[in-house]
């Protein structure tokens, strides 16, 4: 089966020359600032500052255990988030009264401000899990959401074809919900991997697990180290950029695997 993706799409997808000539740019007017506000990288961290204290990190085991603790915890979050959001979300394009129900809950996690959930976490569960809480919560409004739109945009007309064929509900997953809601759950798995790190992070900020990114974030501050900071935040934009790109990967993979298609 040929690629769905339209070819205008394919051929606006942007160069890597030009990418990596706007990363270069921003690097340049990082570089800049950090010059005019001097201080030797008190107030703010030069790109060569920041790589060479990454790079004096990444040979120590703790670096890694740190590394390592966080994101078992917060990609915990994130499976769960998904798992549970497609569930409701498939829940709530069926039944309309459950939508309804969910709904107020959903726009409830949504605005309310990451520091405001953790503090109301940590009077329940310890500060060494509550990445685990935080990032399912944050993710599971955008997930949720994502199925929905996904099941909404799905061809009426297919759905009518198959009805009148009487097209067994297997085949009728197969070959036209998960087709149809694909493009809009893979979005918001990928935008939701982003919340997720950001919003883990924060959690272990205020929550200051040992062993943890973000208790080496917020000892950083504390002792002013500003380069150990940038170069803390440059990992977990690494990480959460990383985790993306593959979540985007497996998820092209597994709808190759259920629906025969190829993606382009």
């Amino acid at each position: 089966m040929t690629s769905t993706m339209p070819a205008k799409a394919r051929n606006n997808k942007t160069p890597m020359w030009q990418t990596l000539l706007a990363v270069a740019f921003w690097v340049a007017v990082w570089q800049g600032l950090a010059v005019c506000i001097g201080h030797n990288g008190l107030f703010l961290a030069t790109p060569l500052q920041t790589v060479q204290t990454l790079w004096r990190l990444l040979p120590t085991a703790d670096f890694w255990h740190r590394v390592g603790f966080s994101a078992l915890r917060i990609l915990t979050g994130f499976v769960l988030a998904v798992t549970v959001g497609l569930l409701l979300g498939a829940c709530g394009a069926r039944w309309r009264w459950f939508g309804t129900l969910v709904g107020p809950v959903m726009q409830l996690i949504r605005a309310m401000p990451v520091a405001s959930f953790v503090i109301l976490a940590l009077l329940w569960v310890s500060g060494k899990n509550l990445s685990v809480i935080v990032s399912f919560t944050h993710v599971l409004p955008v997930v949720y959401a994502g199925t929905v739109g996904g099941i909404a945009d799905t061809d009426p007309a297919l759905l009518e074809m198959a009805k009148v064929y009487r097209l067994p509900l297997g085949k009728r997953l197969r070959y036209i919900w998960l087709p149809g809601m694909f493009p809009s759950f893979c979005e918001s798995c990928i935008a939701a991997m982003g919340m997720c790190w950001k919003s883990g992070v924060s959690a272990e900020v205020i929550g200051l697990p040992d062993h943890s990114v973000g208790d080496a974030l917020y000892r950083a501050k504390i002792t002013i180290s500003t380069p150990e900071v940038f170069a803390w935040t440059l990992v977990i934009v690494l990480l959460s950029a990383t985790l993306s790109t593959l979540s985007a990967w497996a998820l092209r993979r597994a709808k190759r695997a259920l629906c025969g298609e190829v993606e382009g």
